[in-house]
């Protein structure tokens, strides 16, 4: 495992990192919300070690993070207008979108075999340098042990993945621990899988949401 504190992080740093990264290597990461453990999402085998570290079970499906339109646009067949008013409203940021995917573009682990992916755009951050940097899409789930507490403090990221991935980007505790929110929009109503930094009240504003 290679250490960098949040003063290391230079241009040769990046280069070295996103390299590594869109070969499947596994970088832990702060992001807009929690920490994150990331790799890149086209990759079979570099997906199936985030599971294998975290010990997530299988049949739950990774989000995978993006850092323009264009990256979405590889992913999914259709947006349609409900999920293109969310888009407008709450991107970049911490909403995660189910949308339908395109079959054949990302390795069916990352979706646990669904129809739909998880995704949502950043847009700040070392996290998202790291997407354009690459020119990959990165999965990333919280970066902790599946069970154990959300990946906030970064002592305890060390201590439970560290000897696990590649890369620790160490950029002190994250003070929040609220998660991104997950929602999908079926028909004319959007269905909030789990609520997270945007809440219920927020989305209202925008879209029905059911129940």
């Amino acid at each position: 495992m290679t250490k960098y504190l949040k003063e290391e992080i230079d241009e040769y740093a990046i280069a070295k990192i996103t390299n590594d990264l869109k070969k499947g290597k596994i970088v832990v990461f702060p992001t807009d919300t929690v920490y994150g453990i990331g790799t890149n999402a086209y990759n079979e085998d570099a997906c199936k070690r985030i599971y294998e570290i975290k010990g997530r079970p299988k049949a739950k499906p990774l989000t995978v993070l993006v850092s323009d339109i264009s990256m979405l646009r590889e992913m999914v067949d259709d947006v349609s207008l409900i999920e293109q008013k969310l888009i407008d409203t709450f991107w970049a940021g911490p909403l995660t979108i189910k949308f339908k995917k395109k079959y054949g573009v990302l390795p069916e682990i990352v979706s646990a075999g669904d129809e739909y992916v998880r995704i949502r755009l950043i847009d700040k951050g070392i996290v998202s340098k790291l997407i354009k940097e690459s020119g990959v899409p990165i999965v990333a789930p919280s970066a902790n042990i599946s069970g154990s507490l959300t990946g906030t403090k970064i002592e305890n990221i060390i201590n439970e993945l560290g000897e696990k991935v590649d890369y620790i980007l160490d950029y002190g505790d994250i003070e929040s621990e609220e998660v991104s929110t997950i929602v999908q929009v079926e028909g004319e109503e959007v269905i909030i899988i789990r609520e997270g930094k945007i809440k219920k009240e927020e989305l209202e504003k925008v879209v029905k949401v059911k129940g």
